[in-house]
Parts: C-alpha cells; sequence; structure tokens
C-alpha cells in the first residue's frame, strides 16, 4: 500500500501511486477526482497539497465524506481545499464554472463500479450475494430490472453484445424475457447461467458478461466517459495532465483512441488526399500502465487496470464527441 493516508479510503485506489506520479500534484494545484468514491485518490492529492474538486454521481459516497469530518478536515477549511460535487463527472465544466473554476491542473477518472458498490449487495451491482436488481449508480432513474422486464428481447441482446461482448446474447436475451419478471440479481444469474450451460466450480461465471453489460446499459457509463474525456479537454490548462484507469477493453479503447486522436496529426489515409494537420491537445502520452506484481498480490481488484495519462497542450479545445 501507498504510504499515503489512507483513513478515509476503506477500499484500496488501484494504481494509486503511478496516478499520483501521472498527475504530479504540487502545493496550490487545482485537481479534478471525477470518481471520488471512497476518496483514495482525492486523500493522496490533498495530502500534496492540492485542492480537490472531487465528483460522484452516487449519493452515498458524498454523504459518508460529508457524514466524516475527522477524515476530511479539508472540507471545512478556508478556503477549503475540497470541494464535492454530487454531479456526474459529465458534468464537470458547468460544474466548475459554478464554483468559479475555468481551468485545472490535473483531471483523474477511475472509471466502472466502485467496490463499496459491488460489497452492497442491496445496491444490486454483484451476483455473489442476492439483492434488488437495481445496478443504478445514482440511484436514480431506469433501474436494471425496469430494463430487463420491459425491453424485448433484441435490445436486451444488443445491450449484452456491445457492452459485455457476450457471443451468446441472443440465447440469453430470449431466456431472459421468457423468465420475467426478475427481481433479484439472484435471478437474474440463474437465467444467465442455465441459459449458457454453467458448472459449478468452474474458473469463470458466464454471468460476469451479462451483469456488467446491464450495468454499462443502466448508467451509460461509455457515454459518460466519452463525455468527461472532452470535458477533461476543456478544462485542463497549457501542461495540466490527464490521467484514466480503465478496468475492461471497452472503456480502455475509448480513451485509447481519445489520446491518439487527442496527439493530432494529419487526417486522411494512404488511399484519400491528406488533410491539414491538426494541432496536439496532449502531448507525452504514455503506453498502458499496469499494476506491479506487488500491488496485485495486495489487491487482485487491480488485474485487469490499465491506467494512460497524458500533459494538456496549449491548443483550443476541440468539438466534443471526439471520444467515439
Amino acid at each position: 500500500m501507498s504510504g499515503a493516508s489512507q483513513t478515509a479510503a476503506p477500499h484500496v485506489p488501484v494504481l494509486l501511486d503511478e496516478v499520483i506520479a501521472a498527475l504530479a500534484p504540487q502545493p496550490g494545484d487545482v485537481i479534478v477526482d471525477a470518481t471520488f468514491g471512497a476518496g483514495g485518490y482525492t486523500r493522496a492529492l490533498l495530502d500534496a497539497g492540492a485542492t480537490v474538486h472531487a465528483f460522484d454521481r452516487d449519493p452515498d459516497a458524498i454523504a459518508a465524506a460529508n457524514d466524516d469530518a475527522d477524515a476530511w478536515p479539508e472540507l471545512t477549511g478556508q478556503p477549503p481545499r475540497l470541494v464535492l460535487h454530487p454531479r456526474r463527472f459529465s458534468e464537470m465544466v458547468d460544474a466548475l464554472a459554478d464554483a468559479g473554476v475555468a481551468e485545472v491542473d490535473g483531471v483523474t477518472m477511475d472509471i466502472g463500479v466502485s467496490s463499496m458498490q459491488i460489497d452492497q449487495a442491496e445496491r444490486g451491482f454483484a451476483f455473489s450475494a442476492s439483492g434488488p436488481l437495481d445496478m443504478r449508480m445514482s440511484q436514480a432513474g431506469e433501474s436494471a430490472a425496469d430494463f430487463l422486464n420491459s425491453a424485448d428481447a433484441d435490445t436486451i441482446a444488443d445491450v449484452l453484445f456491445d457492452y459485455g461482448e457476450e457471443r451468446q446474447s441472443r440465447r440469453v436475451a430470449r431466456a431472459i424475457v421468457a423468465a420475467r419478471p426478475l427481481e433479484t440479481t439472484g435471478d437474474l444469474a440463474r437465467v444467465v447461467r442455465s441459459a449458457l450451460g454453467y458448472r459449478e466450480g468452474a474458473p469463470k461465471d458466464p454471468a460476469t458478461r451479462s451483469f456488467q453489460a446491464i450495468r454499462i446499459h443502466v448508467n451509460a457509463e461509455l457515454d459518460e466517459l466519452r463525455a468527461g474525456l472532452d470535458a477533461s479537454e476543456k478544462l485542463l490548462r497549457d501542461g495540466g495532465r490527464l490521467a484514466v484507469v480503465a478496468f475492461h477493453s471497452l472503456e480502455d479503447r475509448i480513451v485509447k483512441r481519445f489520446l491518439r486522436d487527442a496527439a493530432g496529426g494529419t487526417g486522411g489515409s494512404r488511399h484519400l488526399p491528406q488533410t491539414a494537420a491538426s494541432p496536439a491537445m496532449f502531448r507525452n502520452i504514455s503506453k498502458a500502465v499496469r499494476a506491479s506484481a506487488g500491488e496485485l498480490a495486495r489487491n487482485p481488484r487491480a488485474r485487469s487496470a490499465v491506467l494512460r495519462h497524458a500533459v494538456r497542450t496549449d491548443a483550443p479545445a476541440r468539438m466534443a464527441g471526439v471520444a467515439a
């Protein structure tokens, strides 16, 4: 575990040392933690002297920090060095404008579901313990049960294939429709396992892909990621740093493409006329950074984590939507 204080973070933040090294926080820096969670990244950034604007759409995460004044004294400083925003990180440009902040020195994102959400059966994110079929990070809007009990089989199959890369998505979708209504995570897991011929003790539960896909759909996670990357491009000053941790190939592909496009260069292909070179939005773009053997031994969740980071240039921000 990193030497950074972990008082406020009961769950170990993934790639903490690497993220902090990429952001290189200095006293007085203003940094966005776009996915606050239990506050692991935020605590390390505060300890380095930065002011942090932390976002989380999950009201439980915001409430837990507000209720723990001993862990977060920076909330009440004059001026406060920790500002909590109970909003989606796709809204960070507007939220920071409301707070009087036009540009920042760093943005970090830890994409996907948090350990705390997974560990709470009542939130309905996992099948390790049966709970309500919910999966909503914001605890508002359409739940997983609402979607699965109302959508047609083709729509469900498309979600399973696109977001879970489930090769037998049609079979699973038909089984879900036939078993409706589904009310719990246990109901869903049983239907998926039955459709895919699950055997007890198999190395990977086949329900994993379907749960991932439905969660991503319910929370519009990939759209949020694209919008968050665009927002970071708008907010980061010249020399500001971006650090994004992704946990599966769909997320990492979006981040990789965003940074590739942000590096600038000429458009077109060798079969078409060359277009004018576009200015680079980011420089010093890293390759994929993965957890060390030591971290994997301490925190198996880090196994699938991939960090990519880059430094903002002084080029004007592009139009939204370039990360698609």
